[in-house]
């Protein structure tokens, strides 16, 4: 049953997409993000429904009449550089034809990503799909936070299967970044019964989140904490209800979480963390011999016999920096860093270029929530291996179609102001 009614949402959603095709983009979301197909017992388990979506997308885009405008600045530009040396590092990767692959399984991606950017073109749209991710991730959250309630947060909360969010830590870190997303859906939802089970679904994802037993994830928490409150317009009551609620949340855990969370302190003593050092190290000394890097998915004995430190410690980057370091070299990394430094410069600018404009405080708080994303992401991303995650990506993209509005909305005040100058004669 699960199998035909999955087939026929796919099926439902690539015939609206060839007449509108940003449903395509919606679509793609909703089997990237939730993996509905891997809830499935049959044929849909193995169905290639994202490949066949896209596809669809790429039909619907040539065909379709609709305007159609990839934003162009310096953030995507540079974000285009990343892309195309990503291919050339691929092409001189040690392992060439698995580097393929996996850049194949990128390039998808950013496809995709790209496609938001150029049929994205209105705040309704923005506002369907960060709907699909936040019910698509959101499914596993509350699901999970109800887990860990039942279960006294006894057990790790995994994330859907051959995925990258399947691991407790991916699961946990990509929970922290879509919070701040159900956060503006509550800000500007008018229905109360909606902002209601938003509310629920926050509670619940914080529960999941602590219910990974993910020590990178608990770090991130805390700095998102932190930040968050420094937003905040009244300080005093958000630190409260922080203190007030970290403190009920925390307590429910026990005591085997605790311990697990006492060796962040004590990482000498702990193998995962020694093993996460050895394969940092290893990218170091990987991209200080390589000016392009390794390529993709270079991490294995062989190489690790060349640059690690104890060459028989074989762990996946375990970091967002040093999987790029490793992947694609210091070059590769700087533009890495540069694309997230620009999309946060643009953040930035549009918190201040709207605090005072009361037209505009969907958009300021809608910035701030991808500040606290990103701020999710850079934390908990220094402990995993989602450098080519969909979802940052996703929220770089955001950015530059939040800056496309303000510009818009700019240039439309500039007009009316101009035409009310005008005197009749």
């Amino acid at each position: 049953m699960r199998d035909i009614l999955i087939t026929l949402i796919v099926l439902i959603g690539c015939i609206n997409t060839i007449r509108k095709p940003y449903i395509g983009v919606l679509l793609w979301s909703w089997l990237s993000y939730m993996n509905p197909h891997r809830l499935a017992y049959g044929f849909a388990y193995e169905a290639p429904f994202a490949y066949i979506t896209a596809i669809v997308l790429v039909i619907s885009m040539l065909v379709s009449k609709e305007t159609k405008r990839l934003p162009v600045n310096g953030l995507v530009i540079i974000w285009i550089i990343f892309i195309i040396f990503m291919g050339i590092t691929t092409f001189f990767a040690y392992f060439p034809d698995v580097a393929r692959a996996y850049y194949i399984r990128v390039i998808k991606i950013q496809l995709i990503v790209f496609f938001t950017m150029m049929l994205i073109n209105d705040i309704d749209k923005l506002n369907k799909l960060i709907w699909v991710i936040v019910l698509s991730i959101g499914y596993y959250s509350v699901k999970g936070g109800i887990f860990t309630v039942v279960t006294g947060g006894g057990y790790i909360v995994w994330g859907p299967a051959d995925s990258y969010i399947e691991d407790n830590n991916g699961l946990a870190i990509a929970i922290l970044m879509v919070v701040p997303l159900m956060l503006y859906l509550h800000h500007i939802e008018e229905k109360q019964w909606i902002k209601k089970c938003l509310l629920i679904a926050m509670i619940f994802s914080l529960f999941t989140v602590l219910g990974s037993q993910s020590r990178g994830a608990l770090l991130s928490i805390i700095a998102v904490g932190i930040f968050y409150w420094g937003k905040s317009q009244s300080k005093v009551a958000a630190g409260l209800f922080m203190i007030v609620f970290g403190c009920v949340i925390f307590s429910f855990m026990p005591e085997s979480w605790y311990k697990k969370m006492d060796t962040i302190g004590a990482y000498q003593q702990d193998g995962s963390a020694m093993g996460r050092i050895n394969a940092w190290h290893y990218a170091y000394n990987a991209a200080n011999d390589n000016l392009l890097g390794m390529g993709f998915d270079s991490w294995s004995a062989q190489t690790f016999a060349l640059y690690a430190p104890n060459p028989a410690d074989v762990h996946a980057a375990h970091s967002i920096y040093f999987s790029v370091l490793g992947d694609h070299g210091w070059i590769g990394l700087i533009l890495y860093l540069i694309i997230y430094f620009l999309a946060w410069v643009k953040l930035a600018s549009a918190v201040k270029a709207t605090a005072k404009i009361e037209a505009l405080k969907k958009y300021n708080f809608l910035a701030k929530m991808l500040q606290v994303s990103l701020i999710a992401y850079f934390v908990g991303g220094a402990f995993l291996s989602l450098s080519y995650f969909d979802l940052p990506w996703h929220i770089v993209s955001f950015v530059i179609i939040v800056s496309e509005f303000l510009k818009n909305e700019s240039k439309h005040a500039v007009v009316i102001k101009h035409r009310a100058q005008i005197r009749p004669i």
